[in-house]
């Protein structure tokens, strides 16, 4: 029996990048070991039908926790933002797991290998979004050119979602967590915490992102433990374009030693002339290799 899973969620839209991310995962040796699970958010039973030829389970996913349906108005995918929170219910066979959102794809299997490690002992093992080349980690409007309205992400969305103000301004500044990647333990007591944090932002704000937020909460204000795992275990692609290496033919940090990307990430898209290049995998955009030649290249997995 394996131990450990890794889980992701689509719908219909999305399937070709789901297909994308488990063979990005079957290439690998390690995968032999590690279940692959999916939480149905709209597939076609055509597409249920040939994942069950990849991956071990599907479950439909659900809304574990009460949503306004006006909030919802037909878009069962944001069952991610929720169902998510709640691994160990639909998939309970396994002890640890790593969550990889669809859009996001396995480029070293190192980086899959650190996740594991880092949930041991009830930790939370997650990428903050900020490293070398971040250029704005916060926003703020300048009142008189000395007052600030704070704009961060954190802070915003915790505002929004009827967070006091107490701990939203302990958000304020903390580098924002991405919750597209992560890992936990099955008796890990982050997942109460983060279930506890995620029914607070669901009631006043929006759907979307209420899990993020939910999760920079268990971390700044309750204080879980977690394993602070580096950018390239979560290369979002839309903050910091990767450089190529021609030599090894694989995507690497865009700064020095250009240690390899374990994990690119699509969030947020990658557009080109209005057109997002998780809908279109013919979009080619430029980016430098090791030589610092400008190239075109996809970063959708090939």
């Amino acid at each position: 029996m394996k131990k450990n899973v890794i889980v992701s969620l689509a719908d219909s839209n999305y399937f070709p990048l789901l297909e994308e991310l488990i063979a990005s995962i079957k290439r690998f040796k390690g995968s032999d070991n590690v279940a692959i699970c999916i939480l149905d958010a709209g597939l076609t039973n055509e597409q249920k039908e040939k994942l069950n030829k990849t991956v071990d389970e599907i479950k439909s996913a659900e809304w574990d926790i009460e949503v306004p349906k006006h909030k919802i108005n037909g878009k069962e995918w944001l069952k991610s933002q929720v169902s998510r929170a709640f691994l160990p219910k639909y998939f309970p066979d396994y002890e640890k797991y790593l969550w990889i959102d669809c859009d996001a794809w396995v480029n070293d299997w190192k980086c899959i290998d650190l996740y594991f490690k880092a949930c041991e002992n009830g930790k939370l093992g997650i990428t903050q979004t900020i490293g070398p080349g971040y250029k704005v980690t916060s926003r703020v409007n300048w009142l008189l050119g000395k007052l600030a309205v704070i704009k961060s992400q954190n802070f915003k969305h915790a505002v929004k979602s009827g967070i006091n103000y107490k701990d939203s301004r302990k958000l304020a500044f903390a580098p924002h967590i991405n919750i597209g990647v992560f890992s936990l333990e099955k008796n890990s007591k982050g997942w109460i915490s983060w279930q506890n944090n995620l029914t607070k932002t669901l009631k006043s704000g929006n759907i979307f992102g209420s899990e993020g937020l939910a999760i920079n909460m268990s971390v700044y204000i309750d204080n879980l433990d977690t394993e602070f795992l580096p950018l390239n275990c979560n290369w979002i692609t839309s903050n910091l374009l990767p450089k190529y290496d021609d030599e090894q033919k694989t995507f690497v940090e865009p700064y020095l030693p250009n240690y390899k990307i374990g994990i690119i990430h699509l969030a947020a898209g990658i557009w080109k002339d209005g057109k997002d290049m998780r809908q279109d995998k013919s979009i080619k955009i430029e980016i430098e290799n090791l030589h610092n030649k400008k190239i075109l290249k996809s970063l959708r997995y090939n």
